[in-house]
């Protein structure tokens, strides 16, 4: 379980430190694809399996066919160098608008990467709504 929220940078080749936290659970390898609301997921590899194995046991329509191409197209693998670093494909970078200042948010099973004026675009003003929303789905604090 991924938790915590940890701003970097991005260097001119498109390469960014992750947080020691972070890397203890992913191990070397792992997987970074397309995210939803305009930021980068990361999955370790188990995670990633899970994912993909509910990707394929979607039903064989447009929408399904749509959903797979998203997340699995825009996948790739990447590895740790030894300064704790990976090497964002421009492609991905391009898609989350990752240009220098980005953060790393943990979020349960997966880490979103996301550029810092986007995550900071995100409002949370309404703890009302927040904690309405929470109950709707039957969690308490």
């Amino acid at each position: 379980m991924f938790k915590g929220e940890y701003s970097h940078t991005i260097d001119t080749k498109g390469r960014l430190i992750i947080p020691a936290k972070f890397r203890e659970h992913l191990g070397e390898v792992f997987v970074i694809t397309k995210g939803l609301d305009g930021c980068l997921f990361i999955y370790d590899n188990e995670e990633w399996n899970n994912f993909e194995a509910g990707l394929r046991a979607l039903p064989p329509n447009k929408d399904s066919r749509m959903l797979v191409r998203f997340f699995s197209a825009g996948a790739a693998d990447v590895e740790v160098d030894k300064q704790g670093r990976i090497l964002i494909p421009s492609n991905l970078r391009e898609f989350a608008g990752l240009e220098k200042d980005v953060v790393l948010a943990g979020v349960a099973g997966r880490i979103e990467v996301w550029s810092k004026e986007r995550w900071e675009d995100q409002k949370y003003d309404d703890m009302d709504d927040i904690a309405e929303q929470m109950a709707d789905l039957g969690l308490s604090i």
